[in-house]
């Protein structure tokens, strides 16, 4: 977003495959299960060093962002999914409207994506930089990346990306038939858009986050989203905004809709102050949809190349002013957790450094 069972065949959580006797690569310094993987080493490098510079700023997040648009955009004719169809196509897939904005990290990670062409396909790298951008993020997990996807064939066909103003129930049409359960559907919504900012959301404004801490992958979003105070702006320029509680932030329609939704209401509470619920189920749902349109049975598990995660110690906490009066409360079976207030007065929450 901004965001047939069939085409997918899901694998479990962190399966890395059987241990066995490691090669020394040919750098000399790693090691790894398959040989084929050495050549990844570097490639993972020049990401980190490079391109992400060891942050979880606004490289990481388009690139999750691009591992998102590119899997899920498949249908049922052949074309698109986690192939890499959205960068070879570009001048197709680019001109679909929830597509707005992909052509800026596209334009930033192209010269990576080319300088290791000689190594992976463009579904191969876009799926594994989007890997590498989740252990930039602390908390966030640290997700499966097989290779072995073969250049794309074909254009995605349009509005098969969700949107910011589409109704839940649109959203969960969309995700079902890909193999995501409900649980996974929200977390991978409401997880990437921890990570993120508006992207050509608001016209001329850039970066602006969706929750207080866009450069950690906790549970904050699934607070701020479900504080009062808000209103929807309407349609034309704001279309799929929502005015947010929180100075600095704004919140998606989408997002607003799914955590009060009595269909989708309970998932996403429960993700709220659960750090290991929303690290599982995002993982598992992230999983599937690189998968998209792939046969992991002929593919090769590089997991080992995926730097260690960071881990997040904290905690989800109501912003400074706020009391647990202001959340609204949707779900009907449970209660919100109790969550201590942050300190001190109402501050705005400051934009994300643009490249």
């Amino acid at each position: 977003m901004v965001f047939r069972k069939a085409l997918i065949l899901a694998l479990p959580l962190f399966v890395y495959g059987l241990r066995t006797k490691r090669a020394t690569c040919p750098d000399g310094v790693n090691t790894a299960i398959n040989a084929q993987c050495c050549a990844l080493f570097p490639v993972v490098k020049d990401l980190v060093d490079n391109f992400f510079t060891n942050e979880c700023g606004d490289s990481a997040h388009g690139a999750l962002r691009l591992l998102f648009h590119d899997a899920i955009g498949i249908g049922s004719t052949g074309g698109g999914g986690a192939d890499g169809s959205i960068a070879v196509f570009n001048e197709t897939e680019l001109t679909f409207h929830a597509n707005l904005g992909i052509d800026d990290i596209l334009d930033e990670i192209g010269p990576f994506m080319q300088a290791h062409s000689n190594v992976l396909t463009p579904g191969d790298f876009i799926q594994l930089a989007g890997a590498v951008s989740l252990v930039q993020c602390p908390g966030a997990p640290r997700i499966q990346f097989l290779m072995g996807r073969a250049p794309p064939k074909a254009a995605s066909p349009p509005n098969l990306v969700p949107e910011p103003f589409d109704s839940v129930q649109s959203i969960l049409q969309r995700f079902e038939p890909l193999g995501l359960t409900l649980e996974e559907t929200v977390a991978v919504i409401g997880g990437s858009h921890s990570v993120a900012g508006a992207d050509d959301v608001i016209p001329d404004l850039e970066g602006v986050p969706f929750d207080q801490t866009p450069s950690v992958f906790d549970t904050q979003i699934f607070v701020d989203v479900q504080l009062r105070g808000t209103m929807f702006t309407g349609q034309g320029g704001n279309q799929g905004e929502v005015q947010s509680a929180v100075a600095g932030l704004v919140r998606l329609q989408s997002d607003h809709l799914l955590a009060r939704d009595s269909a989708t209401n309970c998932a996403w509470q429960s993700f709220a102050n659960n750090q290991q619920r929303i690290q599982t189920f995002f993982a598992s749902g992230v999983q599937k949809l690189a998968l998209l349109g792939q046969n992991p049975s002929k593919m090769v598990d590089c997991s080992e190349v995926i730097p260690s995660a960071i881990a997040f110690h904290g905690s989800a906490t109501l912003p400074p002013g706020q009391t647990m009066e202001d959340i609204e409360q949707a779900c009907a079976t449970a209660s919100f957790p109790v969550l201590p207030t942050q300190p001190g007065p109402p501050t705005t929450v400051p934009a994300i450094p643009q490249v």
